[in-house]
């Protein structure tokens, strides 16, 4: 018996809806980058990308549980100067734009190969509960 090795035209991409309302950010993001995977499949292989479309809604409702909003920082882009390192306070980032906290949360937990890079293309965040993608008939998926 010869084991079963799925080529890349071979996928079948379904679309997910996930809903971070009220639930944890980190627990959103990993669903989302295992789904990005397609690691919940049985036809999974780590060489072949295989996963699904997602949509995140209500990313302005994900919570960071303790004192997250306070002491975590996300660090961007060092000048080279001194005291040249940009940072934002996730209470900020999280208030002006909850799309980009989940993004990266999402990013850091999948390879940064070309399958990972190829992934992130096939993620859709949304602030608020409403999207334009209802003409790819989503399924919802409970976390």
């Amino acid at each position: 018996m010869s084991t079963y090795m799925p080529k890349a035209g071979q996928v079948d991409r379904k679309w997910y809806v996930l809903d971070a309302a009220g639930k944890p950010l980190g627990r959103v993001a990993v669903q989302a980058a295992n789904l990005l995977r397609g690691k919940h499949k049985v036809t999974f292989a780590p060489h072949v990308d295989c996963g699904d479309h997602v949509i995140i809604i209500n990313a302005e409702k994900a919570v960071l549980t303790g004192n997250k909003l306070t002491q975590k920082y996300y660090y961007r882009h060092h000048s080279g100067w001194v005291g040249g390192l940009k940072e934002v306070q996730y209470k900020t980032l999280m208030a002006e734009k909850p799309e980009k906290a989940m993004e990266l949360a999402v990013k850091r937990m999948v390879p940064d190969t070309t399958i990972g890079r190829a992934a992130m293309t096939r993620l859709r965040i949304y602030a608020g509960a409403e999207h334009n993608h209802a003409a790819q008939k989503p399924e919802a998926w409970e976390l």
